[in-house]
């Protein structure tokens, strides 16, 4: 009888130690629309996960400094953030500047990062890259021995995001 109440115990203690912190890995990712990242975050933020930033985080991408707060975002020493201005396509289909949204996208990022990006310049069509000690001095360092996974399917959130919405399908790319 102590061998099975023994057993138990040990079971309830393995039990609430609860499941591991879920994690999101970003490595190689170039962008896109953003309003797909728009979407993207607002789930991932309401997940709770925390974000590893461990390989380039480019243009659309880099909303996620603006979408998850700070102390669930770390960086490792392979992590390079890319910025640049929004943009559409014209009639005659070259890429052409989108002030707006360019605006509406500088807006989402956080204070230590758009000072960085002012002091070069602000947001153009040429891209700023973020990394090394600038950008570890801003974010956290990442504790590898986490299991992060670049797939993770991402929950749909009851409630998005009140700044991430207003950005919803006004910002092209």
């Amino acid at each position: 009888m102590k061998f099975l109440t023994g057993l138990l115990a040990a079971v309830l203690l393995i039990a609430s130690m609860g499941a591991s912190h879920a994690v999101v890995r970003i490595a190689d990712d170039r962008g896109g629309r953003i309003g797909t990242y728009v979407d993207r975050y607002q789930d991932l933020r309401q997940s709770g996960d925390t974000v590893i930033i461990d390989g380039l985080c480019a243009s659309a991408c880099t909303i996620v400094l603006g979408a998850i707060p700070r102390d669930r975002i770390c960086v490792t020493s392979h992590a390079t953030l890319g910025f640049h201005a929004a943009w559409d396509f014209a009639s005659n289909g070259r890429a052409v500047t989108n002030a707006e949204a360019t605006q509406m996208l500088y807006a989402m990022y956080p204070s230590q990062v758009k000072r960085w990006i002012m002091q070069r310049g602000g947001l153009t069509p040429h891209m700023l890259f973020l990394r090394g000690k600038q950008l570890q001095a801003m974010y956290k360092p990442c504790y590898l021995d986490a299991q992060a996974s670049a797939n993770r399917p991402l929950r749909r959130s009851a409630q998005p995001a009140e700044e991430l919405e207003s950005a919803r399908g006004q910002l092209l790319h």
